[in-house]
């Protein structure tokens, strides 16, 4: 509909669902290179290892009741850049392992609407054991309208009623991410909030990220009384909003749960829902809620309803888990879809004590703090939360710097605390697109800490990995490390290449000439 020149549309089939659409098409991966597109918040290896604990304890329970041959499929949607499937395979192994008891099998499903990333987890070295197990496969889901699940590794097709264990779904930063309505509650009355568009003067030259961001909605009301029929399938939701609401503006996120009963129906009707997001469960937070606004990082999100899903299928017999205590940055939840979801022991005591207890949201708002705070902590604290955190990289990157000058005054089982950590980190490494060398930072502080094998080997790693021209700094350390493994041709190679670099670098000149001595 045009109105005084501007066009006007539901909310739900605005342009900027195609401009998202586009932006994440035309640059996979690279849409989440240096944080583009927030990632860290719902892909580090705490919340991996939350959702682990829970997928081990959902697995438990199905053998407990019997089911012990057909295969749990474990679906993420928007899998994205691919760092959270890892840490979850990665944690969900060790736990398999490590208890040693009757499981069902399972399928990890990647899913996500763009070719360009599926191609980029089929290349991903961090992800091709998965792939070699028969435990990670990948598929392209278009969560608004596809109703099945195309499997590209293994070519298994699923269709609805196809599965025989209830599905279990993951779901993070997805829900504030995919077509929401707009709706207006006022008065008993609902609206529906029709959006016009005002460009950027330079669209036509800017980037679709760069039209996201300088795009500016404007809000137009609408009576809908088509929303308040009693044909209308979410009917008793709106009823509930109609009933306890005013002057509130609600995203309704009909998209979301279409997208979730079509998901169930794979297995008939069951489905577990792991969810985190910007979203608000509680109905308080929707009164008298002002218009949205689009929140740009690379493309845009919104808030995620939470209430919405929760109330809808509380109703058919879900149970919901949500914290008790208010979440600041990260909502994570959890609805059970399944016959007797309370029989479920496993499932809902592992979502107690990996989320309610301290979950993934307390873990990062530490984080912030933390981050503020590398100067004055200490060894002991830091190693702390590094183990906290399951060893992540950008902790480690994060507090290089501090570690390096506590090392005069580390203590030795300090100093063996902190090796370990950095070879659980390397394991538990997920390169993303952005370049980021940790070898290279591993390889210095083992070389401060005297552990000059395994600083050669991180250093050896960086010189391999990178396109530039390789500086002193690293030369002269590898040097130092052949020399002090008595390698002493691999010690004259590296202490000549620094020479090249550096002709007058007085140290390299007195270990040239002990090499030549000996």
């Amino acid at each position: 509909m045009t109105i005084d020149g501007q066009e006007r549309y539901r909310f739900s089939e605005a342009p900027i669902w195609e401009l998202q659409r586009r932006y994440y098409e035309q640059l996979g991966l690279q849409a989440w290179a240096n944080d583009q597109v927030p990632q860290y918040i719902t892909s580090n290896p705490m919340i991996g290892t939350a959702y682990a604990e829970m997928i081990f304890g959902f697995l438990q329970d199905r053998a407990e009741k019997g089911h012990t041959t057909e295969p749990v499929i474990i679906l993420e949607l928007g899998a994205g850049v691919g760092r959270l499937a890892f840490h979850v395979l990665q944690q969900l192994c060790e736990l398999i392992q490590y208890a040693g008891v009757l499981l069902p099998p399972f399928r990890y499903v990647m899913s996500d609407l763009p070719w360009k990333n599926i191609e980029g987890w089929q290349k991903h070295e961090g992800l091709k054991p998965f792939v070699e197990q028969g435990i990670l496969d990948f598929a392209r889901f278009d969560a608004v309208q596809d109703t099945e699940l195309s499997l590209t590794q293994s070519g298994l097709v699923i269709k609805p009623g196809g599965l025989q264990q209830p599905l279990m779904v993951i779901a993070n930063y997805f829900f504030d991410s995919i077509q929401q309505e707009l709706l207006y509650i006022d008065e008993g009355k609902i609206y529906e909030c029709e959006v016009s568009l005002k460009y950027p003067e330079q669209s036509g030259s800017m980037s679709t990220s760069e039209v996201l961001r300088d795009l500016v909605p404007e809000y137009h009301y609408k009576r809908a009384e088509g929303y308040e029929d009693p044909s209308y399938k979410y009917h008793e939701v709106i009823s509930f909003y109609l009933d306890k609401l005013e002057d509130s503006h609600i995203l309704f996120p009909a998209a979301a749960l279409s997208c979730m009963e079509r998901l169930g129906a794979l297995s008939q009707g069951s489905f577990l829902l792991l969810t985190a997001d910007k979203g608000d469960h509680r109905l308080e937070n929707w009164e008298f809620a002002e218009p949205p606004k689009l929140i740009h990082h690379g493309s845009i999100s919104l808030t995620a309803n939470y209430h919405a899903l929760v109330h809808y299928f509380e109703r058919k017999g879900a149970q919901s888990r949500f914290t008790q205590h208010h979440y600041k940055n990260l909502n994570v939840g959890c609805i059970l879809m399944l016959e007797e979801p309370m029989l479920h022991p496993h499932t809902r005591l592992a979502y107690r004590r990996f989320v309610e207890r301290f979950g993934p949201d307390d873990f990062f708002s530490l984080k912030v703090w933390i981050d503020k705070n590398y100067g004055t902590i200490g060894m002991q604290q830091i190693l702390a939360f590094w183990r906290l955190g399951g060893y992540d990289a950008e902790l480690f990157i994060q507090s290089a710097e501090r570690i390096s000058a506590l090392l005069p005054d580390a203590s030795d089982e300090e100093l063996l605390d902190l090796q370990r950590g950095i070879d659980l980190m390397w394991k538990g490494f997920y390169p993303m697109p952005q370049k980021y060398d940790l070898a290279l930072d591993c390889g210095l502080l083992l070389f401060e800490m005297e552990q000059y094998g395994e600083s050669r080997r991180f250093l050896e790693h960086s010189l391999a990995s990178s396109d530039e021209e390789p500086v002193i700094t690293v030369l002269y350390c590898l040097a130092i490390c052949s020399y002090e493994q008595e390698d002493d041709e691999a010690a004259l190679d590296y202490t000549r290449r620094s020479l090249l670099i550096e002709p007058e670098h007085e140290e390299a000149l007195e270990l040239l000439a002990a090499l030549s001595q000996g």
